[in-house]
């Protein structure tokens, strides 16, 4: 492709040698670049990619994109000047791989919760309706019955719309990604079209990068605002930043909830540690899905399923057989103790209180809840001491431990979240930086009916330490020690 087709769409301040030149790739990492490849420099959180122009040139690069040109121009190498790297750079590889959005149905998800499951339900749902779908998420990535590594909850631009063409000539006609509040910052899903954008709900998390809440809600908001008519806008009514979502979208609005009027409206008859039992449409339907926030995610599925064309009873039927994605409120149980474990991505406060509150209604018995329970390192601080305070209050027992501390001190991040606990809750708990001890722990002071959970990595396979991934995986770990117990 030529240069000058790539930048059609961009807005260029200034241009150094000629555009009427072939590109053979498009790439951000200097490292990657490779004889004829326009390389697009980036200012990252954690390194600029200006300070790689001369090492992209160096590996042949025929071509830069950068928001502030070198004083050192190279002959033969075409130089283009933008406002924006990150919103070019989206541009232009939707451009570079043949615009893949626009032959697939797109429907993205964003909110602090639930994108995972909701992304993860519709993708089962329409392969179950006989579409052949791709999956964007942050546990996994599939691709028909293909599953993708995932790096990121939603790849970089170059990676996304690669990925979306291998779609395409996969023969995908839906896909279904995460959508979240970095990727739209970092303008990786410029350019794309999607066919609907669904929010869920918003709460304190990711203010070590937005700063502030209001920012992180504009950021969400920005991507609503820039739908076209032709998509639908599905947002959560119940959510007090729902209707703000909506506010100034050209897309078609539409609304989900539980109690409250909406275009999908659902109710909770029973809820039970083995599914739900809910009316949606005046249609009684039973859900393998467990607690109210699945409810929610539930009825965004639906209503994001109808929007798409789907019918409502087939829709339904298909999703009462469904189960949700892994790491999220899975049951782990084994032999006769009578324990159950459950493990649960749960990171925010808010996330850790639905899953404690969704236990706790349907707990029976004399039987306690035990929370283990950590927080990540090089990440908003904030949310430490609210983390333990809401696991303090709503369970019987607490442990303290590592999540993936990555380069900070797992004691440091543990005294953060100490700190939140009240006076009258410090009995509750104890700290074990260990994450595998803390486990072992929970299940050694566990007793017949008692619950325990452990929250915060869910499917995540590993823990990171200073910068290395050791394999550690939360439900391996809980099975081992529940299963150890049992003989």
């Amino acid at each position: 492709m030529q240069l000058k087709d790539l930048l059609y769409k961009v807005q260029l301040t200034s241009v150094s040698g000629s555009t009427s030149v072939e590109i053979t790739d498009v790439q951000t990492d200097s490292r990657a670049v490779t004889p004829g490849c326009c390389f697009v420099a980036l200012r990252g959180t954690v390194t600029d990619g200006h300070q790689y122009i001369a090492q992209a040139v160096a590996a042949g690069a025929r071509a830069v994109v950068a928001e502030k040109l070198p004083d050192s121009l190279a002959t033969n190498v075409t130089y283009v000047e933008v406002k924006d790297a990150a919103l070019a750079c989206g541009w232009m590889s939707h451009t570079f791989y043949g615009e893949p959005s626009t032959h697939l149905h797109i429907t993205g998800v964003t909110g602090t919760n639930g994108k995972t499951t909701v992304a993860t339900l519709l993708y089962k749902l329409f392969t179950e309706l006989h579409f052949t779908c791709g999956l964007i998420s942050t546990v996994e990535n599939k691709m028909g019955c293909e599953t993708l590594p995932a790096t990121h909850t939603t790849p970089d631009a170059v990676s996304l719309n690669k990925l979306l063409s291998q779609m395409v000539k996969a023969g995908c006609t839906h896909v279904f990604m995460e959508c979240s509040s970095h990727a739209i910052h970092q303008q990786r899903i410029a350019g794309l079209q999607f066919a609907g954008a669904i929010f869920t709900n918003i709460t304190h998390d990711h203010l070590d990068y937005h700063k502030t809440f209001d920012e992180y809600i504009r950021v969400k908001k920005s991507w609503f605002d820039s739908l076209p008519a032709t998509a639908f806008a599905l947002t959560n009514a119940e959510d007090k930043r729902g209707n703000v979502m909506l506010q100034n979208t050209r897309a078609k609005k539409q609304t989900y909830a539980l109690k409250t009027l909406a275009t999908y409206k659902g109710k909770i008859l029973e809820s039970s540690l083995t599914g739900l039992q809910m009316m949606v449409d005046e249609l009684e339907v039973y859900f393998k899905m467990i607690g109210e926030f699945n409810a929610y995610n539930l009825m965004a599925v639906y209503g994001a399923a109808v929007s798409l064309g789907a019918d409502k009873q087939e829709a339904l039927r298909k999703l009462s057989m469904l189960s949700g994605a892994e790491g999220r409120f899975e049951c782990v149980q084994t032999g006769n103790r009578n324990v159950m474990g459950i493990v649960d991505y749960a990171h925010t406060p808010d996330a850790l209180l639905n899953v404690l509150a969704t236990i706790n209604k349907m707990r029976q018995g004399a039987g306690q809840l035990i929370t283990v329970v950590g927080c990540g390192g090089n990440r908003d601080t904030a949310k430490r001491p609210v983390m333990a305070q809401v696991a303090c209050e709503h369970s019987n027992k607490v442990i303290f431990t590592s999540d993936n501390p990555r380069n900070e001190d797992p004691l440091a991040i543990i005294q953060d979240m100490e700190s939140g606990v009240s006076i009258t809750q410090k009995k509750k708990f104890i700290s074990i930086p260990d994450r595998k001890e803390a486990i072992k722990t929970a299940v050694l002071m566990s007793h017949a009916e008692d619950i325990i959970l452990v929250a915060g990595k869910g499917h995540e396979k590993y823990q990171e330490v200073k910068g290395v991934k050791y394999p550690f995986d939360d439900k391996v770990v809980l099975m081992d020690m529940l299963t150890m117990m049992d003989k």
